[in-house]
């Protein structure tokens, strides 16, 4: 078997390329980024909405990519480049085509993932779960858009037994080209919440786009919908009209195919009893959250679909810890004793936030408070002062002792809050950071969430060095991260 993950001709053919220059024999990875690729790379030259990789090409090249890809209209700009390159008309369209050509050439199992909330740790959760039967092929991070995806097609290796894509939108008309390069034969949708309602009418017309996933299933294969989210028969008749063959509910509802029985909530893991087509699963899931918990069954449901083994891949959720940004746990050395920090601070929504404070209700302080510290909601359009406010309730029934708030759309929440409850409130995450270090005390555990615009993971990282937090337990374990 070759050690290339693309031969040079391969890789020239499926973008209907000119080579220039040298002929390497092949390609060990696929790079858009000149200071991250590895060499052996073939370095794809794409524009963004900051930089062209076009000015990147030489120093790619030095670093060893084995041959770059670039624009007709680049050429003769770029001069003398000493080294391989590979010409096409449009360098994304040229990735694209290579991503279309290793599905193609797949003979993998392959699952997409769309959803409101929960795409990213459900990939992930999937990936570990499939990994116990065979070689797993997963895009990175949150690589779900109109490069991401190709990109993370155009890597897959020839031998992989399973693939797991992520897929999102912004606006209605994303999801369907990415699916048809994905063409899974399993298709999960998350749940569906309001995200992202500044370009939508209604959560329905959310609930429609995400149902383009359904427009590139293959023949014979199935979507895995969230049996107790309210837009479920709606999700399910589109899949139907879409030439979906089967349907699979999953979560508490009766009629759910992966139907969970009994739970056990703790502070750093969570345990279930479900059954999965029939078939009885016991399992400990590494990573807290009754959310977790729900997207565990649609994994679980997914592994059985895809032909793994359903028994090792319960076993294997027990090997997972939440990462950066998405629920790691720290220990803050307060001098006299420490507190819990709950890092949720990657991005947020309604549906994500209530499911953090959740989490946080969970905890369960040594002698100190719990505190939540919240950055806005942003993309909400005309309903986001409703939907901070509507925070006030669970935070009080999570029993949050004190909230600290950051950004001018959360006086929203700071109003509805109880007077008891109410900790500070500043324009910025910046400010609010000594507000937050002051009041924390021994037994405390903070939990910090907000939009990434919100900043509130500076914020995390200001708390982390003021008080040389150290991981938890839980946060130390080896295992593969929910991301």
């Amino acid at each position: 078997m070759s050690d290339y993950l693309w031969t040079f001709n391969e890789m020239v053919e499926a973008m209907n390329g000119r080579p220039v220059g040298s002929f390497p024999a092949g390609v060990t990875g696929i790079s858009i980024d000149s200071r991250t690729g590895a060499p052996g790379d073939a370095f794809f030259a794409i524009r963004g909405d900051t930089f062209d990789g076009h000015s990147f090409v030489s120093i790619a090249l030095a670093a060893g990519a084995s041959t770059a890809v670039i624009s007709e209209a680049k050429l003769a700009a770029l001069g003398h480049v000493t080294g391989s390159l590979v010409v096409v008309d449009d360098v994304l369209e040229g990735l694209v085509a290579l991503g279309r050509a290793s599905r193609a050439r797949s003979s993998a199992q392959i699952a997409a993932i769309t959803g409101s909330v929960g795409k990213t740790s459900t990939k992930a959760m999937l990936a570990a779960a499939l990994s116990a039967g065979g070689t797993v092929h997963a895009s990175p991070a949150s690589f779900n858009n109109h490069w991401g995806v190709p990109l993370s097609l155009a890597r897959m290796p020839l031998a992989t037994d399973f693939g797991v894509f992520e897929i999102g939108m912004n606006h209605a008309g994303e999801i369907a080209p990415l699916v048809g390069m994905v063409r899974p034969h399993v298709g999960i949708v998350t749940t569906i919440a309001p995200v992202h309602l500044e370009y939508f009418d209604s959560v329905e017309d959310i609930a429609r786009a995400k149902a383009e996933i359904f427009l590139g299933i293959e023949p014979g294969g199935a979507a895995i919908l969230n049996r107790d989210n309210p837009h479920f028969d709606l999700l399910a008749a589109l899949a139907r009209e879409a030439g979906v063959e089967r349907i699979v509910g999953f979560g508490e509802h009766p009629d759910a195919n992966a139907r969970l029985e009994a739970m056990d909530l703790k502070a750093e893991s969570s345990g279930i009893l479900a059954t999965i087509f029939g078939h009885e699963v016991t399992c400990e899931i590494g990573a807290p959250g009754r959310h977790v918990i729900q997207n565990s069954l649609a994994v679980l449901a997914a592994v059985e679909l895809m032909g793994g083994d359903l028994d090792a891949a319960a076993q294997a959720l027990g090997h997972l810890s939440a990462p950066k940004g998405r629920g790691s746990r720290h220990i803050l050395d307060l001098g006299g004793g420490g507190a819990t920090l709950i890092d949720e601070s990657y991005n947020a929504n309604p549906a994500s936030m209530r499911a953090a404070i959740a989490l946080l209700g969970q905890a369960a302080p040594s002698g100190g408070r719990r505190i939540a510290v919240l950055g806005e909601m942003l993309e909400l359009g005309d309903e986001a002062a409703a939907m901070h406010a509507d925070l006030a309730e669970p935070l009080v029934e999570a029993g949050v002792e004190a909230v600290y708030l950051a950004g001018p759309m959360m006086e929203a929440l700071w109003e509805a809050l109880p007077d008891s409850r109410r900790g500070a409130i500043a324009a910025t995450s910046a400010e609010l950071e000594p507000l937050v270090a002051e009041a924390l005390g021994p037994g405390d555990v903070v939990m910090v969430k907000g939009s990434n615009a919100s900043r509130m993971g500076p914020l995390v990282e200001s708390l982390k060095a003021r008080f040389e937090a150290g991981p938890t337990d839980a946060g130390d374990r080896q295992g593969q991260e929910i991301a």
